[in-house]
């Protein structure tokens, strides 16, 4: 019996250089789901509370890792109907930095934005699609989310497509290392 590929090593970027984000969770859920690569499948991981819901696709850039030790999240802006497990090619136009408090424990888990590359100008002009009006609803969205998780989110402040690329090549390089230490060692 032959066994599902690991999606969490898709590469982090594509030939031309987007970046590749992986839907766990679609635009308009209340459940949130989890790639589990022990089982090749999108596990159910909670639901959220309700009146709340995923404003667009969340999921994760494969190939990398954040410092909670997890692919770098990330939320896809578009307005399709989708399903766990597309792939997207993306530019990032904005990172919401974010200092979490989780089972004793404080790290950054940032919230990279993406636009589907289809749809983005790749001149610098993705960045003026975060207007301050949809930042705030997205902290209110990211705040809602984690409430009865025993999450505390503190917001560190937004930066720029500039900076979220920098966070993915990092997190993309940190993936490299550990897997290399993995082979050597």
């Amino acid at each position: 019996m032959s066994r599902a590929p690991n999606l969490l090593e898709i590469p982090a970027f594509s030939a031309g250089g987007d970046v590749h984000v992986l839907v766990e969770t679609t635009r308009g859920s209340r459940a949130k789901f989890k790639y589990e690569p022990e089982v090749g499948a999108f596990l159910f991981s909670r639901s959220l509370p309700i009146g709340i819901a995923y404003p667009y696709d969340w999921g994760f850039v494969p190939s990398t890792m954040a410092e909670d030790g997890d692919p770098l999240d990330g939320l896809v802006i578009h307005e399709f109907t989708t399903f766990a497990g597309a792939l997207f090619r993306c530019r990032p136009i904005g990172v919401l930095q974010v200092r979490q408090r989780e089972k004793g424990r404080e790290f950054r888990n940032d919230r990279v934005l993406f636009l589907p590359s289809a749809f983005a100008t790749g001149h610098g002009g993705d960045d003026a699609l975060l207007t301050s009006e949809l930042k705030s609803e997205l902290e209110r969205f990211f705040a809602a989310a984690v409430v009865g998780t025993g999450k505390e989110l503190h917001y560190l402040g937004w930066q720029d497509s500039g900076e979220a690329l920098a966070s993915v090549k990092r997190s993309a390089a940190k993936f490299a290392r550990r897997q290399r230490e993995k082979v050597d060692g």
